[in-house]
């Protein structure tokens, strides 16, 4: 099901934007953690389960057929989406933390020694540095960290340093789910593959704000999240070149990822089935593509340049707020805002914000090490989708304000 023409007011394709949270209008701004679903999207994914709802790859019945037809083109709309070079390139899995565990599992530790060393960033989200460290003290090997500048940016000439002889594989964020910053990722990339090193990007908070292009980029491996896309939850993407996903093992066995199976012996199907064992989540692809669909309608231009304005509204807004902090100052970043107020401790400022129906994320962000380098526990953080309002912004100003009078500010 193709989106129909753009609608001039987008915001209303998004139902749950127009509930009431404790008797005011609902103001959502924790974007970062999820994104809320156009109308098409729940239609796509309801219109599957009543008519369409079958097993993939499996049957020979009408249904069966029908629903891989369109699990397949979902596929494929992923691949044009990041414009890989084909759909085999292309990888369902449960989401961004499992495509990475996926290839610490399969491509990273059964190329790694004692001594040997896998690099990240000071800015890595818990999902692409947990697996990192498992994989890195199961074979011996070592986490190496690149550190950050004052603003919020990797810092490049550290980061080139910490590029070596015995670094196996560069894994980072391309965008800070706390700091917003957009790390220059086609430049890292090229720094690394000067030494033949293969480097992941957690994509996870970048694909909903820019345009990624995976051979522009030049990146090995690249993952996000449907959640955070305006798709199902439930799905992510693992996108790997071909050739190294044909020379890596499964990473979980079962059904559906298999050639021939005998109590001696068991061949596997090449990727990306070999990697998809078991029944998937096959309405979340289909909804995930149909999202695909809406954003592409809607245009990445029109996205970018709107989330530019609500970004730069949101900083000059909060700054007229007194004791209030933004964490996070580069001058390339998504619209994302984490913030400190003197006054109140985040968690307080998120529960006081909700008692005027709004919603933003406080606490540590799944990003523990990089709240140590701010030196503080926590931060409050807006993050804002192309659907928000200046007007939102400005309930969101006057109900900080409002936590300054409370205590005492």
């Amino acid at each position: 099901m193709e989106p129909k023409a753009q609608n001039p007011d987008p915001r209303s394709d998004f139902p749950i934007l127009r509930r009431e949270v404790k008797g005011k209008p609902l103001v959502y701004l924790d974007n970062a953690a999820t994104t809320q679903k156009p109308q098409v999207v729940i239609d796509r994914v309801s219109g599957f389960l009543a008519n369409e709802n079958a097993n993939i790859h499996r049957g020979v019945h009408y249904l069966s057929m029908e629903a891989t037809d369109a699990y397949d083109r979902a596929r494929a709309k992923v691949a044009g989406f990041l414009n890989a070079a084909e759909a085999r390139e292309i990888v369902f899995t449960r989401g961004t933390t499992e495509a990475i565990n996926l290839v610490a599992r399969s491509f990273a530790l059964p190329r790694m020694a004692s001594g040997d060393e896998i690099l990240i960033s000071a800015m890595e989200h818990h999902a692409n540095i947990v697996p990192w460290q498992m994989a890195a003290k199961e074979c011996g090997a070592l986490l190496r960290v690149a550190p950050l500048t004052d603003c919020g940016q990797i810092d490049l000439e550290a980061y080139g340093e910490l590029l070596g002889e015995r670094t196996r594989l560069v894994a980072l964020t391309h965008v800070s789910n706390v700091l917003g910053t957009i790390n220059p990722a086609k430049e890292m990339i090229a720094m690394a593959k000067e030494l033949n090193i293969p480097v992941l990007l957690d994509g996870a908070q970048a694909v909903p704000h820019i345009s990624v292009d995976v051979r522009e980029l030049n990146c090995d491996f690249y993952t996000f999240s449907s959640h955070k896309l305006f798709g199902p939850d439930g799905v992510g993407i693992l996108y790997g070149r071909a050739e190294l996903l044909a020379a890596m093992p499964p990473y979980q066995g079962g059904g559906d990822m298999i050639e021939q199976v005998s109590f001696e012996n068991t061949t596997f199907r090449a990727p990306p089935e070999r990697f998809e064992a078991g029944t998937p989540n096959i309405s979340g692809a289909i909804g995930l593509g149909a999202a695909i669909d809406y954003i592409s309608a809607l245009g990445r231009e029109t996205i970018h340049a709107r989330e530019e304005q609500l970004l730069n509204y949101a900083t000059n807004r909060l700054g007229e707020v007194p004791g209030l902090s933004i964490r996070g100052t580069a001058p390339e970043k998504v619209a994302v805002i984490s913030f400190t107020l003197e006054s109140a401790h985040p968690h307080d400022i998120g529960t006081i914000l909700d008692a005027s129906g709004i919603a933003i994320r406080a606490g540590h962000h799944c990003a523990q090490p990089l709240m140590q380098h701010l030196g503080v526990p926590a931060t409050a953080r807006a993050s804002f989708a192309f659907y928000n309002t200046t007007e939102e912004i400005d309930r969101l100003t006057e109900a900080l304000l409002e936590v300054n009078r409370m205590f005492g500010t």
